[in-house]
């Protein structure tokens, strides 16, 4: 897709697939994907027939969920809340391989029953581009009976993007985010006060003004990244970066120099793969 003719081009793809499916319940993020589908599904099916709900638990951040419902509120959206129990799951909670798929059981298992209750499809906010890496989530999600409209419409993270801006959705340029559990290394467990010390260390980044910021998780360790048109400016501010960083709770901070990179804890699977994802069908 390219220019105005492309996003339109996009975005009727995109409005056909949702008609076919009449009634949807949208996972709301609040990221680029979801938001743009959100609204999308919104303006063609309207709010009776497009409700988005954003799953709370201790892998979102706390300004996410408050974003999300900045959001519903400017654009409207009919919204709610879920809590999912992914942390009572001791498969999710040991992090394995198949953490996502664990993650995706949880939300299907609160937003499955909401869809049955208005006779509606769950969808999410997948991207061909989501295609490529390591997330067993995606396959879980299709068994479970979620769809992905962003993929049946053929659209890329950079359709998305330019889709969104020719709506004027002020998300259209939103940092890549995920889950907070995310940054924490296979075979770390996964718990509350750990996800709340990457929250905390990003949120003090973010403050400082850096955009594409992970900080993953090594123990004692916080390990930044930000993106690679950033480095510069994180030596020039490093006393400030390590003090928020050290304020999450860190004893030291790593500066890594190859910058941001969506996914790079996954590296390790390409080595030596071990127990990936349960098998399931490959989104449409």
């Amino acid at each position: 897709m390219s220019g105005e003719a492309g996003a339109g081009s996009g975005l009727g793809r995109l409005q056909a697939v949702l008609e076919d499916l009449g009634n949807v319940v949208v996972a709301f993020s609040g990221g680029a994907d979801s938001a743009f589908l959100a609204a999308v599904a919104h303006r063609v099916l309207g709010p009776d027939r497009a409700r988005c709900v954003t799953a709370v638990s201790p892998s979102l951040a706390p300004d996410e969920e408050a974003h999300c419902r900045a959001l519903a509120a400017e654009w409207g959206l009919t919204w709610s809340t879920v809590e999912t129990a992914e942390m009572d799951d001791p498969a999710y909670v040991a992090n394995g391989p198949d953490r996502c798929a664990r993650c995706k059981d949880a939300l299907m298992a609160v937003l499955g029953p909401v869809a049955v209750s208005q006779s509606a499809t769950v969808v999410l906010g997948v991207n061909t581009d989501d295609l490529g890496d390591h997330r067993p989530g995606q396959a879980a999600a299709a068994a479970a009976g979620a769809r992905f409209p962003l993929v049946d419409a053929g659209l890329s993270k950079e359709d998305v993007r330019a889709a969104s801006r020719h709506l004027g959705l002020r998300t259209w340029d939103r940092p890549a985010g995920a889950c907070l559990a995310s940054r924490v290394p296979y075979g770390t467990p996964v718990t509350p006060p750990t996800l709340r010390s990457v929250a905390r260390a990003e949120a003090g980044l973010r403050a400082l003004g850096f955009r594409d910021v992970r900080v993953r998780h090594h123990g004692t360790v916080a390990r930044v990244e930000v993106g690679e048109a950033e480095l510069a400016r994180a030596l020039d501010v490093r006393e400030s970066l390590v003090e928020a960083v050290k304020g999450a709770g860190y004893a030291y901070v790593a500066l890594d120099l190859e910058g941001f990179r969506s996914g790079s804890l996954n590296r390790v699977l390409e080595a030596d793969p071990g127990p990936l994802a349960r098998p399931g069908p490959a989104p449409a």
